[in-house]
């Protein structure tokens, strides 16, 4: 190296020092950078591990309330099942219900329609058929629509005389559905409305069950927190590291480059007088420091904005697991209302149940009058026929006993005179003391009642009446109609 004069030499020393003053500024600053830069590693490879828990909790719990939402929904489908078996159930009732009534309004409209002659009524000592309109006691409380002991012959055989006029005006006459006790059979179908009125109250108080959970389960399940993914840690980590390593090479420099400039201050001190390209050298070295800060700068940026994305994360994830802990306090209470819905389900069930069970017991009465009431049409069209056939048998009777009167009579008149001409030609010629008996008359003869018997009345039936009684026994002979103790209708 080429010693300048010594004068240049001292000129150079003030701009020695000041190179020297900034590379060790430049590598107090970069010492500092990467100082922070490696904090800023440390911080972000804890804030990794933290980001990474997090995000594990969060996904266990996410999981954990998707499995219970599962089952929460699994239990609004088994309600709502359950309702709709319920439904099923009230339908069918319904469907037999609606058959049985309307089967019930068609007899008693057929009823209606069928006329009964005054003499069957208005002389009875009672108002009705089968039992009066006041509904009275059975044995067992409940009210008797008819009561087939009162027969209709019991009726007939209560007439004092036969009605001979007929009663032309027949808008005024009775039906067989006046001889029904309405009171009767109305009570039973408002006790069937009443019942079926309380069924829709019980299952409707748990109508709106299964869409309140579906509703919870949709509310629960939105307020999830929705999974943004995370940055990729591995990535982040791994440009910290290059970042840093690069930055440690530029403080390396820096260092070296200071080392440098206070060994050339120290020679310099020494008297050593350094050449013009030497000193071009160093100034160039110098003017390159604020190049390298530059770069140490910008690392220390790109390790700290990763450095804030794991914050970022970590916080979402924080922020996350906190929205959690709301959302399995909603689960518990979700819980709890499930729990409180089934136990009111089983409880619906058991009193529709018994609700059912009452009413198709109801229904069997509704069935068992309208059978009855098949069989009372059935019986009074056979009543009928049966007094057009006692009226045959009556009449047949008549004429016989008519023929045998004018026959007696006949054959009285006949011995009378026989007698009489007897007695005319011999009569005179017998002593009066012989045979007195010679002079009576035939006995008469009078064919009467048996004793104690009176003639029998019947009530009059007009023919059409009787040719639609034969038509309705007719249209029943295909129909089989069974009740226990029918029999003794």
């Amino acid at each position: 190296m080429a010693s300048p004069p010594n004068s240049r030499a001292r000129g150079d020393q003030p701009h020695l020092v000041s190179l020297v003053l900034q590379s060790k500024k430049a590598l107090q600053h970069g010492e500092q950078l990467c100082s922070r830069a490696n904090s800023l590693s440390n911080a972000s490879a804890q804030c990794s591990l933290d980001v990474l828990a997090l995000d594990a909790k969060v996904k266990w719990i996410s999981e954990s309330v998707l499995e219970q939402l599962k089952l929460a929904a699994n239990v609004a489908k088994s309600i709502e099942h359950k309702r709709a078996l319920l439904d099923r159930q009230i339908g069918d009732l319904d469907a037999v219900r609606t058959e049985r009534t309307n089967t019930l309004d068609n007899v008693l409209e057929s009823l209606g329609a069928q006329l009964v002659p005054p003499d069957f009524h208005q002389m009875s000592s009672d108002s009705s058929l089968f039992g009066s309109q006041h509904s009275d006691k059975g044995a067992n409380g409940n009210p008797v629509i008819f009561d087939p002991r009162h027969s209709p012959s019991a009726t007939v055989r209560n007439t004092a005389f036969e009605r001979k006029g007929r009663q032309a005006d027949r808008t005024k006459w009775k039906t067989l559905r006046d001889f029904v006790d309405d009171g009767a059979i109305e009570d039973v179908l408002e006790a069937v409305e009443s019942d079926r009125t309380r069924l829709d109250d019980i299952v409707a108080s748990t109508y709106d069950y299964p869409e309140t959970l579906s509703t919870a389960i949709g509310s629960i399940r939105s307020s999830l927190p929705i999974s943004r993914g995370l940055p990729s840690i591995e990535a982040i980590l791994t440009a910290q590291e290059k970042t840093s390593t690069h930055m440690a090479g530029h403080l390396e420099s820096l260092a070296g480059h200071y080392d440098q400039m206070a060994g050339a201050l120290r020679d310099s001190e020494d008297g050593e007088i350094f050449g013009e390209e030497d000193l071009q050298d160093m100034n160039r070295d110098t003017d390159e420091l604020p190049s390298i800060m530059g770069e140490l700068e910008e690392g220390v940026k790109s390790i700290a904005e990763a450095h804030e994305q794991l914050l970022a994360a970590k916080t979402s994830a924080q922020q996350q697991l906190d929205t959690h802990s709301s959302t399995l306090d909603d689960l518990d209470q979700l819980g709890e209302i499930m729990s409180d819905m089934l136990q009111k389900q089983q409880e619906v069930e058991d009193e529709c149940q018994e609700v059912l069970d009452g009413l198709q017991q109801r229904l069997l009465v509704i069935e068992d009058l309208h059978h009855r009431f098949v069989l009372y049409q059935s019986s009074f069209n056979k009543l009928l026929v049966e007094i057009a056939r006692r009226r045959q048998y009556r009449e047949a009777a008549e004429k016989i006993v008519e023929g045998m009167m004018t026959q007696l009579q006949a054959m009285t008149e006949e011995e009378r005179k026989v007698r009489e001409d007897f007695n005319a030609e011999h009569g005179a010629h017998i002593p009066a003391d012989i045979c007195l008996c010679i002079e009576a008359p035939p006995t008469r003869w009078e064919v009467t009642p048996w004793d104690g018997d009176v003639r029998e009345t019947l009530p009059h039936v007009d023919n059409d009446l009787l040719v639609q009684a034969k038509e309705k026994l007719s249209s029943f002979s295909n129909v089989e109609v069974s009740l226990p103790g029918s029999d003794s209708m």
